[in-house]
């Protein structure tokens, strides 16, 4: 089985991506869903996240609202959130990738997350990729998926990525680029090229 990692900035459309390389056959998990699932009422990691970031975050049902802790935590708190979240995440990603490496070792398992580089998880990858796009997508997508105004998507991409390693260090380290700031058809393309080289390495890793 072939372990990838999929990253990137803010609102480049990494998940975009990534559901590109599900249709051509890739095994994939999203972090963001896997830490979204951690966090409900009643884990280990629920209660961390509250004992550590206080009760603020909490909407009025008790559930950890994902807008008020990214509020709290970026970008000065970021490691706090990070040292609780991610071992969670990295363990619960492994238990996945085993599997889908016992039921089909010619497999390609793409793990899309913000933060590989930044938690050292890219270690645990034989390939990474990066998604890149403009600075002003960024913003007009986030903006598009928040409901906030274009400036202040601005502002909350600007912040965000203050936490994050710059995207031309991610894409230097990293075997593949996608930049997905042409027309779908070009990503698509991108994808597919890439997408043949991967599954060609996992059939051979499986002779």
């Amino acid at each position: 089985m072939l372990k990838v990692g999929l990253t990137g900035g803010v609102a480049c459309g990494k998940s975009t991506v990534l559901a590109m390389f599900a249709a051509r056959g890739a095994h994939t998990i999203r972090a963001d869903e896997v830490a979204h699932r951690l966090m409900q009422p009643g884990t280990a990691v629920y209660a961390k996240v509250v004992a550590t970031f206080g009760r603020g975050i909490l909407s009025a049902d008790g559930v950890i609202d994902r807008r008020k802790l990214a509020e709290t935590a970026f970008p000065e708190r970021i490691k706090e959130l990070n040292a609780v979240v991610h071992p969670a995440v990295i363990e619960e990603e492994d238990r996945w990738m085993s599997e889908i490496g016992r039921r089909d070792p010619r497999a390609v398992a793409i793990e899309e997350a913000a933060l590989i580089f930044e938690a050292g998880a890219e270690k645990r990858m034989d390939r990474m990729i990066t998604v890149t796009c403009t600075p002003e997508q960024k913003a007009a997508r986030f903006a598009e998926r928040t409901g906030l105004s274009l400036e202040a998507a601005r502002v909350e991409v600007e912040r965000r990525m203050a936490a994050q390693i710059p995207e031309e260090e991610k894409a230097a380290r990293s075997d593949y680029v996608i930049d997905n700031s042409g027309a779908p058809a070009e990503t698509e393309r991108q994808v597919e090229r890439i997408w043949r080289e991967l599954a060609e390495l996992a059939a051979s890793n499986h002779r």
